[in-house]
């Protein structure tokens, strides 16, 4: 058997975004190429019977997002050829050539089909001088490098760079049969279409929720009226709260909606809300104290867009849980309340209703690394519809991983996991990996970095400490303006158990690795104890006071998970782990994106100048032309070369 290696990214491939329609489930496979170093994308259908394949669009449009019309004639989806805009393609059900629908010059982000399937409503965004005519002078300045002028608080976006340009945001309508658009709705700033009525009679979008006020954090559901042209704040009667439109019934008497009321800011756990349009209420409906949504972290999965909400019937309906690491399913009730309906230690990273009971879903585990198949939500077994990875998991070894839980500090249950080496032996390394956010969480999901690492014979440590997701409101909430403490306790004390609990690991050859809150902890872990043999510090955070106004989301998630502002600053700074360096003799490899945008690159390069000042032995790396997500969705030749210089800096 083989073991896994960094290159074995080029061997696996996810399944994403099925979707029902009769005997059929259609599904994205998605598979990292080396050659033309690109995630590209397939869509397929599979018979539910028979399991026969077949082949819509292949990887040279890079379908996504696809929507079946209602009337089940028509397939749309988002598409482009490399180096092109995304625009929205159809495609017959019955087969046929697939054909470009729009042409946007800065493309397409999204569509929604109207109910009568003859018209699609879309979004793109427009420059207001593109349709003026140019003179001779004015293409030729194009040539040259041209100022950016700021005057707003959010200005640019991890991933996308500045975002405060001179440009419109459109929806805009078009035919099915003539392809003639028009102008539905205009603004200065982003929004989000997310439903159109079926007489097409309203909108509903998602956008600020003070928009004159750029201090005033979040963004909630508005309802457009398309003949008077006004807009109303749907949870008006809950000002502060940020909500999302999700699903409504067949009667469209009744909507249902994600979102909470901002009481623990950035921590508040996010509940299913029902909207009777008619009545102007809204109600809970989901089960207390649980994060309805998927904040399971992994390495692996592309284009999945996780487990929706959906209606079952004109009064139930199906949604996720995050919990205790795993993805829970339950069903929900206008007037019964909710109760479980799957609860398996597997992590479903999409899906769609069949019937009922019946879901087509795709799926991970700690072992397994993508599938599609059918979850009976009665038993909880799901019949497996196709593996992509087949064939790679019976020539490679997957190691097995442990379940565990442990006191933390204050006595708190705090879960974790740890994947042992493949080849076991006495006195073999470890490494303490910490998830970022914090407010997400390890889980019962594949993780292709952490199988790797046991695979060169380290034991990897993987702890939810609090902060992170998937506990409840007062574990998520309970590091607010605490950070570096309690959690900080929980870590230790969880190594602590696992070097208890595994002897035949060398307790002066464990290491320390994380990412942007876990490049965060591991910063603030060396400074405060020697306990490690090297670190490697990720996407970091070394200083909250120049992070304050450098992150794209700084000062707002500073004062409100630090509860401090720039006018702390000697609070801040006391909270910075810049503030410890004095302390480290620890060696630290520090990588950075250099296009990252929510811990800017300036961060890892204080760590590193530290390091050099204080004498220890350090190395920084970085990353040209990655944001935030490098490790999960970056150039996959610069994912290579992370991983192994993370290898070679342990060795």
């Amino acid at each position: 058997m083989k073991h896994i290696t960094s290159e074995s990214l080029f061997d696996l491939k996810n399944v994403s975004q099925p979707i029902v329609l009769d005997d059929r489930i259609f599904y994205l496979e998605t598979r990292t190429d080396k050659e033309k170093n690109a995630y590209l994308t397939s869509w397929w259908s599979i018979d539910q019977k028979s399991k026969e394949r077949i082949m819509w669009i292949d990887e040279e449009l890079n379908p996504s997002q696809i929507k079946v019309s209602p009337n089940e004639k028509w397939i749309g989806f988002m598409a482009g050829k490399k180096g092109e805009k995304p625009q929205i393609y159809l495609m017959p059900v019955r087969g046929g050539a697939a054909f470009a629908l729009t042409d946007e010059e800065q493309g397409v982000s999204s569509f929604e089909w109207t109910s009568n399937s003859g018209s699609l409503y879309y979004q793109t965004t427009v420059d207001p001088d593109q349709n003026k005519e140019r003179t001779d002078s004015d293409s030729k300045s194009d040539d040259k490098v041209k100022s950016v002028t700021i005057t707003k608080l959010q200005y640019k976006m991890d991933g996308q760079g500045i975002t405060e340009k001179d440009r419109l945001y459109q929806v805009k309508k078009i035919g099915v049969a003539k392809k003639e658009s028009s102008l539905i709705l205009e603004k200065d700033r982003p929004f989000r279409l997310q439903y159109v009525s079926k007489d097409e009679s309203f909108l509903l979008y998602v956008d600020k929720l003070n928009p004159d006020d750029e201090w005033v954090y979040g963004a909630s559901v508005y309802e457009y009226d398309i003949a008077s042209e006004t807009a109303r704040l749907v949870t008006e009667d809950i000002p502060e709260g940020s909500f999302s439109f999700e699903a409504v019934n067949e009667s469209e008497d009744y909507f249902l909606f994600t979102g909470n009321d901002f009481s623990y800011a950035f921590v508040t756990l996010d509940k299913i809300y029902g909207w009777n349009r008619a009545d102007h209420t809204f109600e809970v409906l989901s089960v207390e104290d649980k994060y309805v949504g998927d904040l399971i972290i992994g390495d692996f999965q592309q284009k999945t867009k996780g487990f929706p909400i959906k209606w079952l019937d004109d009064d139930s309906f199906v949604y996720p849980v995050t919990e205790h690491g795993k993805l829970k399913l339950y069903k929900g009730d206008k007037t019964a309340g909710s109760k479980c309906l799957v609860d398996k230690p597997f992590h479903i990273t999409d899906g769609d209703v069949v019937d009922n009971t019946t879901f087509a879903v795709t799926y991970s585990d700690l072992t397994t690394p993508s599938v599609l198949g059918l979850l009976n939500a009665e038993t909880g077994e799901i019949t497996d519809l196709y593996n992509p990875n087949a064939a790679f998991e019976g020539s490679h070894q997957i190691t097995p991983v442990e379940r565990f839980w442990y006191k933390g500090a204050d006595d708190w249950d705090i879960q974790g996991w740890y994947v042992p080496p493949v080849d076991k032996s006495d006195n073999h390394p470890a490494v303490l990996y910490i998830h970022g956010g914090p407010q997400v969480c390890y889980g019962e999901t594949f993780f292709h970095e952490m199988q790797k690492l046991s695979a060169e014979g380290y034991g990897v440590i993987l702890l939810n400490p609090r902060g992170g997701n998937g506990y409840g409101q007062d574990f998520v909430a309970s590091i607010l303006g605490d950070y570096g403490n309690k959690d900080y306790e929980d870590l230790m004390l969880g190594t602590d158990y696992v070097l208890e609990q595994h002897p035949e690991i060398d307790q002066s050859n464990v290491y320390v690795a994380g990412g942007s809150y876990g490049g965060f902890m591991t910063n603030w872990i060396v400074g405060h104890t020697d306990r490690f043999k090297a670190a490697v510090t990720q996407r970091c955070i070394s200083n909250w006071v120049s992070f304050y106004g450098t992150s794209d989301v700084g000062a707002f998630f500073v004062e409100f998970q630090l509860k401090r502002d720039v006018s702390q600053m000697e609070d801040l700074w006391k909270m910075s782990p810049l503030a410890y360096t004095q302390n480290i003799k620890t060696p630290l490899l520090v990588i950075h994106g250099q296009e990252d945008l929510r811990c800017p690159q300036e961060q890892g390069e204080q760590m590193y100048t530290a390091m050099k000042k204080q004498g220890v032995k350090t190395k920084l790396v970085l990353f040209p032309k990655s944001s935030h997500g490098l490790s999960r969705a970056g150039l996959p030749n610069l994912r290579i070369e992370r991983l192994n210089e993370i290898s070679n800096w342990m060795k």
